[in-house]
């Protein structure tokens, strides 16, 4: 018996608090489309069960107002602080009531009433500061929070007071707010990074930049711990000063011999901003220092990359010492990997490239190693114009590796080989599946291929320029630039005013780039523009513009324009994310 009276009390219990939320969640329906009488109905009864809930209070409060009830706030706030005279809370609510009906002098009254309740201490110090946030009375919040710290040090209102900060436009003050913070606590390290990087930029010599670093610097030499070293390889990552933030974690390193992953970070991110000075330290204190094979291949990998991108005279020498000496070693197949691919692509030798993979090939063990050992040879079979045997290979890769992002990659490649040979139908069939089933990368090539094909495709008998366009598509992959470049050219003329018009202007300011002619380039994306405003190819015009414009011409207010484009005429484009990040740092807004 009492087991089931316990189970009716705990259903009733449950039933009435859903019923609260239920009528909460009409509430504010009503509030926010100003529905206040509605909503009015609704907070009353929520209040009346609820009286110690401050968000009712204030919602009610709010809905009086807005029906300029004034004074029916008044009498419920003086009649329940004569009921409870601790809740000094109520002052702020009283002044804020005033300060409604521009009757400042007994607002400010109020205000200091609650102000003195903090300084005494006041059990709801911390609920009359968060509302004097929460009215904007941002120099009386700033007072509260400081008063409680002062009484409480380990009271948790860094955030809070930073953000006032902010909001005032006192930066110096809200970093220093956010230092404080993971001074004593280093849990919160991630959350200070993600609140300060919407005030920093990639600029070394912003305002807000100085005011970090300075803040930073007198925290590290007045009390030196490892936190501030990490946030200072932060900042200078942001900053792309690479080499800097590697003293930061060298400094770490020396305290922590394992402590090794933000090197590996940096190394990547160096090697990414082809700052190779760096990143070839990186390597090489991983190598020297990790305890995992994974980790030192990776560091050997970027360093023969560093190699070739500096033309080092002896490439080939780096490469046949490593494999000499991990000969044996499973992670050598990237190397292989790139081995042949400097030979195939640098050397202009891709027949030694293939029979370097071949031999991999027959030496390998493993099924995931075999795979990738194939899609690489059958690529350069592919440049070699090797078209059935890649085709083999390509296909058996597919076949083994289904759902897996290797098959996928395969099932892309053989596509784009069937489209390199003109079989345009079987090209499109595969880029079908790929559209919506593979991972993102490859979706979004698929798509773009697809619907290259697809818009271009002969019908009728009627010559639409496709194979002209894939024979110059063949050449750019083969590295073949300058022969293709005329092809496209040519296209360009002969098929003026027809869809494939601004696919070759497109692929034409592609290779423009690769062959560092940037005006050039500019004047075919804007081409592709002034073509169709709506093309499916105009986002990516206007992030390719962006990008000259801001790596190459050094135009930031350019750059930030045809970034700002994207975000507010194309929100669905696979630039979107980035456009809006680089936007961010070129003007500082928040969208």
């Amino acid at each position: 018996m009492r087991k089931l009276l316990l189970f009716v009390c705990m259903l009733l219990l449950n039933t009435g608090i859903f019923a609260q939320q239920n009528s909460f969640v009409i509430a504010e329906n009503y509030f926010r489309n100003s529905e206040y009488e509605k909503a009015l109905q609704y907070y009353q009864e929520l209040y009346k069960s609820s009286p110690y809930n401050t968000t009712y209070l204030k919602r009610l409060m709010s809905c009086y107002q807005e029906l300029n009830q004034f004074d029916k706030v008044e009498q419920t706030l003086v009649s329940k602080l004569q009921q409870y005279p601790d809740q000094l809370y109520l002052e702020v609510l009283l002044g804020h009531n005033y300060e409604r009906q521009q009757r400042h002098t007994e607002a400010k009254e109020h205000y200091e009433k609650a102000i003195q309740a903090v300084q005494q201490g006041n059990g709801y110090a911390s609920v009359i500061a968060n509302l004097f946030k929460d009215f904007s009375k941002l120099d009386l919040a700033i007072q509260a929070y400081e008063t409680i710290l002062v009484q409480n040090p380990n009271a948790n209102f860094g955030f809070q007071l930073a953000q006032i900060y902010g909001e005032q436009g006192n930066f110096a003050k809200m970093f220093n707010s956010y230092f404080d913070l993971v001074d004593k606590n280093e849990n919160y390290l991630s959350n200070v990074k993600y609140f300060s990087n919407r005030y920093l930029s990639d600029n070394p010599d912003d305002p807000n930049n100085q005011l970090f670093k300075k803040g930073l610097l007198k925290k590290s030499i007045s009390n030196p711990k490892d936190i501030w070293n990490d946030l200072l390889g932060w900042y200078f990552i942001k900053q792309k000063q690479f080499g800097k933030a590697l003293i930061q974690y060298k400094a770490l390193l020396a305290r922590n011999p394992d402590n090794l992953a933000n090197i590996k970070n940096l190394n990547r991110l160096a090697f990414d901003a082809e700052d190779y000075d760096t990143s070839e330290k990186c390597s090489a204190l991983i190598i020297a220092k990790t305890n995992y094979e994974r980790d030192k291949f990776s560091a050997i990998y970027i360093q023969l990359q560093i190699a070739i991108q500096k033309k080092y005279p002896d490439v080939l020498e780096r490469f046949e010492s490593i494999l000499k000496e991990y000969k044996n070693s499973r992670h050598t197949i990237p190397v292989k990997i790139a081995y042949a691919n400097y030979y195939s692509y640098t050397l202009k030798q891709p027949e030694k490239g293939i029979a370097i993979l071949e031999q991999a090939l027959r030496e390998s063990t493993s099924k995931f190693s075999k795979g990738r050992i194939k899609l690489n040879l059958a690529q350069l079979l592919v440049f070699t114009e090797n078209f059935n045997r890649a085709l083999i290979y390509f296909s058996q890769v597919q076949s083994q590796f289904k759902n897996h992002p290797l098959g996928q990659e395969a099932r892309f490649k053989v596509a784009q080989t069937s489209y390199f040979k003109n079989d345009f139908k079987w090209a499109k069939a595969q880029l079908k599946v790929l559209k919506g089933s593979a991972t993102q990368l490859i979706a979004n090539d698929a798509a773009e291929l697809f619907l290259t094909i697809s818009d271009n495709q002969p019908k009728d008998s009627t010559a639409t320029g496709l194979a002209q366009y894939s024979k110059a598509d063949f050449l750019s992959y083969q590295r073949k630039n300058d022969q293709a470049i005329p092809i496209l050219q040519e296209l360009i003329s002969s098929y003026k005013n027809q869809p494939i018009e601004d696919e070759a202007q497109y692929k034409l300011g592609v290779l423009y780039i690769d062959e560092k002619k940037y005006l050039e380039a500019i004047a075919c994306f804007e081409k592709v523009i002034a073509i169709d405003a709506k093309g499916i190819l105009v986002d990516n015009a206007l992030y390719q513009l962006g990008n000259l414009y801001l790596n190459q011409l050094e135009d930031t207010e350019k750059a930030a324009t045809y970034f700002q484009k994207i975000i507010f005429d194309h929100p669905s484009s696979i630039y979107l994310i980035d456009a809006r990040k680089k936007y961010r740092t070129l003007r500082g807004d928040q969208l």
